[in-house]
């Protein structure tokens, strides 16, 4: 499915892909954004060793991670923001990744062992959407309390119709 559609891509390949083609990484090259950034996908399971290779290729600093629902019932996005921080760039090269999981089961292998900056950006992410992020070491909710039920932002959430006021007054 990703095998980087080598051939049967229609998309326009930026610098980040050709890289990645050459030392045969698994991915998507999706496109560039408005601004010009290179969007890629990558499969949940080739996430772990993309990151690194990422990191070795210079994306030193995680400028943001987040989460969406692309519709409900649907899958579950996961989207990484890199930036290619050099000493003597006029312009630091940038590059957005995008995972996509099923609903049932999402789960995503944790970066914060590579980018650290990705604790509490993975955390908010599990916590409003319920990706999972495999080996985070602190993998909690950080805006609901424990005792939550359900995934807050996910387009099929039914609210509760019910609100228990803590400490009002």
């Amino acid at each position: 499915m990703l095998n980087i559609l080598k051939n049967n891509n229609t998309k326009i390949q930026g610098r980040v892909s050709i890289w990645l083609i050459k030392h045969n990484l698994t991915h998507r090259p999706l496109g560039f954004d408005y601004q010009g950034i290179e969007t890629l996908q990558i499969r949940s399971e080739d996430w772990p060793s993309l990151a690194v290779a990422l990191y070795v290729y210079g994306f030193n600093y995680l400028r943001s991670q987040c989460a969406y629902d692309c519709e409900p019932g649907g899958l579950l996005a996961s989207v990484y923001h890199f930036t290619k921080i050099n000493d003597n760039a006029d312009q630091p090269e940038e590059i957005c990744i995008k995972i996509f999981v099923l609903r049932k089961n999402p789960k995503i292998p944790s970066i914060f062992w590579i980018w650290k900056s990705a604790d509490f950006q993975e955390r908010e992410s599990y916590d409003m959407f319920g990706i999972f992020y495999e080996n985070h070491p602190h993998l909690k909710r950080i805006l609901m309390p424990e005792s939550w039920l359900g995934w807050p932002l996910r387009k099929d959430y039914i609210v509760p119709d019910f609100y228990e006021l803590q400490d009002a007054y």
